[in-house]
């Protein structure tokens, strides 16, 4: 009897896993936070996060089938995250067409121009996001107040912090304004949809840890980097620089280092690599809130280190089986 061999070269490891398995086990991590996300701003939340999953489907779906020609891989669930994780990067009260815009170029531009999954650079969410700061700052930075009448706005802790010491007010007076570390840590406060809950982001990222959708490095790396560097600044002037915690729980710190900086595609390969990629994440977003003109620096973080991640590949290699170097 015939037998057919396949030869192809090592490592032959196969754990089980398919990118669809590691992509709905994203989402599920998702979930907890996007369904508070929905108890705190109502309706709009809901609606801003189903027009742009539809928006990041259909736009895939087209690009691939009429324009690339190709068999459409909707199901694999990479652009469902797209559309969560942008969705959760905008403020509930955004224009149902800006999303979808949004949505479009996500998929569009940052990941379909450049071969789809697997070969785009950059965070798909993220470029998304960016996008529509820089062509819509003012919805952009229009946050509802969390449990508030419909049209209630009103800026975000980072927002508070920058906007007070322009006008030269010190930090302990500006603390009465700013929501309790418990309410930044339950989901008390306004902001973008992932924003509001530092306990369920948590959750998410233990979730992911246990079934080993990511590793441990990136996180830390990210957390631990903006906790000591805000830590520094708060050691040397405590009237200007405000406690390393309340930066780690408010805007997109925890979103960013969980679910955005651990995008398999645009980070680095290796141990090491992942934990100089997330220190130079921290580090860029603390000097963007402290001394950048936008309150929050996570989104402009990740995508500058993304841009680094094929020098961190080549320059922070594992040692090649059988050679000293």
């Amino acid at each position: 009897m015939n037998k057919q061999l396949t030869i192809t070269p090592s490592p032959h490891i196969h754990q089980g896993d398919s990118v669809k398995k590691i992509m709905y086990s994203v989402v599920f991590a998702l979930l907890p936070a996007l369904g508070w996300s929905f108890f705190v701003f109502g309706i709009p939340a809901l609606l801003v996060t189903l027009v742009s999953v539809v928006m990041c489907l259909l736009s895939e779906f087209v690009i691939q089938k009429y324009l690339l020609k190709e068999k459409p891989s909707i199901t694999d669930g990479s652009a469902l995250i797209t559309g969560i994780l942008l969705a959760m990067n905008v403020p509930s009260s955004l224009p149902l067409w800006m999303i979808a815009l949004g949505a479009l170029f996500s998929i569009g531009i940052a990941k379909m121009t450049f071969g789809g999954l697997g070969n785009n650079p950059f965070n798909p969410a993220l470029v998304g996001r960016v996008f529509l700061l820089i062509s819509f700052p003012v919805q952009m930075t229009t946050w509802p107040i969390a449990g508030a009448v419909d049209g209630t706005t009103g800026a975000t802790p980072l927002g508070l912090i920058k906007e007070g010491l322009k006008t030269g007010k010190p930090i302990a007076e500006l603390t009465s304004q700013l929501p309790s570390y418990s309410d930044l840590f339950l989901g008390n406060m306004g902001g973008s949809l992932g924003e509001v809950s530092a306990l369920l982001l948590l959750i998410g990222l233990a979730f992911m840890l246990v079934r080993k959708v990511i590793t441990w490095h990136i996180p830390v790396a990210v957390i631990g980097s903006m906790y000591i560097f805000t830590g520094i600044l708060n050691l040397i002037n405590p009237a200007e620089y405000i406690n390393p915690m309340y930066h780690l729980l408010t805007g997109g710190a925890l979103l960013g280092a969980i679910f955005m900086a651990t995008d398999m595609v645009t980070s680095p390969v290796t141990k090491t690599g992942q934990l100089i990629f997330g220190a130079g994440i921290g580090i860029i977003t603390v000097l963007i809130r402290v001394w950048g003109a936008y309150p929050e620096g996570m989104s402009f973080a990740i995508l500058i280190m993304n841009a680094f991640t094929p020098l961190i590949n080549i320059y922070v290699k594992p040692k090649r089986f059988g050679r000293s170097k």
